[in-house]
């Protein structure tokens, strides 16, 4: 069923995120006010897979949530700027790879339930090395990782970070990283 809605009003606002109330009615459950965040920049992401050498993943804390994890490069897409510009850029700044060949992968929206948040999210055919990170404080470490390998990461719960493991789990369910034999029990 559709909800009304009767008008918002912003709580906070930045140029990176409005938190607002919106006044919405359930046809049949009333009125009430429910919180949204919006994001208006999104977020573009990419899968940097190499051939040879797996996939290409950051090691990086988070101070929000206080946990370490394993992450694609990913991060914010600045005003004008083209979602698939924006994730090349970020995987050059963070991990000093250029990637080759980027395809769109899928859009995602992460909190449709309470923000309008999109992920935009990319697959490489390959990768060169460019030089080191623009800026080496994004992560701990940068490295390249098996398809074995990361699942097992998965698994064991060192990936956290939902952009990542949607664009990873997605590439892994339709057998984009290529001929991986490897098969694991559930």
């Amino acid at each position: 069923m559709r909800w009304d809605v009767h008008g918002e009003r912003s709580v906070y606002s930045s140029d990176r995120l409005t938190l607002a109330l919106a006044d919405v009615e359930v046809p049949g459950h009333g009125r009430f006010e429910h919180h949204v965040v919006r994001l208006p920049r999104g977020a573009a992401g990419a899968v940097v897979h190499h051939p040879e050498r797996g996939v290409l993943l950051l090691w990086r804390h988070r101070f929000i949530t206080g946990s370490w994890g394993w992450e694609i490069p990913a991060g914010g897409i600045e005003p004008g700027e083209e979602p698939i510009a924006a994730a090349a850029r970020e995987a050059l700044e963070e991990t000093g790879w250029r990637p080759l060949g980027l395809r769109p992968l899928l859009v995602s929206q992460p909190s449709s339930g309470l923000s309008d948040q999109r992920y935009h999210l990319f697959m490489s055919a390959g990768a060169e090395h460019a030089g080191e990170p623009a800026d080496p404080a994004e992560s701990e470490r940068i490295e390249w990782v098996s398809v074995p390998r990361l699942r097992d990461m998965i698994r064991a719960g060192e990936m956290l970070d939902g952009l990542s493991l949607t664009a990873l789990l997605y590439a892994l369910a339709f057998g984009l990283l290529g001929n991986d034999s490897a098969t694991y029990a559930t």
